[in-house]
């Protein structure tokens, strides 16, 4: 989630949280990650979301947030623990890097690492480190023009990507970035705000009770959440740029 506003995700967590382990088969652990500023507050646990404790905390005590990224996890590669749950967190440029991933980078323990070491043993974690050496060696500094930062990260996105499934979201702060591999949707909410239901529970939320009208919510997910807004179908090979709660650009990425 990515707004101009700070908003709480406890609504879109709620229906994401379902599908770690009781309405879809991500049991492997759970995480989500809230930007203060430029640093991160991550909350993880390798166990499934929706019987987890520490995720109904996080839904009945919300904090509110400008960019959220949140992961229920199937393994594939790496065991059910700590150190392989999504999202994960580096420091590059004096701000956290949020990254959580779908699918499989296929030999990403061959990419150059760099800088940067992964924690566990998946194969997301090394996608993300190497796709964070190639953007340091691009750049001695965060980018002052912003869309050279979007390319980049199309750019190497795409490069990673010929090793496999590449679905991922990554957040620096100021833009929540969404790749395409094989399946992504996102919606935006905004004026004049209606109400939503969960796809997987009969839970409405009223937004239009909670919101003001000059308020901007996207939203991405690899499956909609929700059954009566209306969202974007991701095209694979494609990446989208989030800033201010919409869309700012959509880039090639192959």
């Amino acid at each position: 989630m990515e707004c101009n506003v700070p908003t709480d995700i406890t609504f879109s967590f709620s229906g994401l949280a379902l599908r770690g382990g009781a309405k879809g088969p991500h049991a492997d652990g759970w995480g989500l990650a809230l930007y203060d500023g430029r640093v991160a507050r991550t909350f993880l646990e390798p166990h499934p979301a929706h019987a987890s404790v520490l995720a109904r905390f996080v839904r009945d005590n919300p904090i509110k947030t400008l960019l959220a990224i949140a992961h229920v996890r199937k393994k594939t590669r790496g065991e059910p623990t700590l150190a392989n749950t999504h999202p994960f967190v580096r420091e590059l440029w004096g701000r956290h890097f949020t990254f959580a991933h779908n699918g499989t980078v296929k030999g990403a323990r061959d990419l150059p690492l760099g800088s940067f070491a992964p924690i566990g043993t998946t194969d997301s974690e090394h996608a993300f480190c190497a796709l964070l050496e190639l953007l340091r060696k691009k750049f001695r500094r965060y980018p002052s023009r912003k869309r050279d930062l979007w390319e980049a990260v199309a750019r190497f996105g795409g490069v990673i990507g010929r090793r496999g499934s590449f679905n991922f979201l990554l957040g620096d702060g100021e833009h929540l970035f969404a790749r395409c591999a094989t399946k992504l949707a996102y919606l935006e909410r905004r004026a004049p705000f209606s109400h939503a239901t969960l796809a997987d529970d009969d839970v409405t939320m009223d937004f239009s009770a909670v919101t003001n009208t000059t308020d901007r919510v996207a939203v991405v997910a690899t499956v909609p959440l929700t059954r009566d807004e209306v969202w974007t179908q991701g095209v694979p090979g494609q990446m989208w740029v989030f800033r201010g709660g919409q869309r700012r650009a959509t880039l090639a990425s192959v």
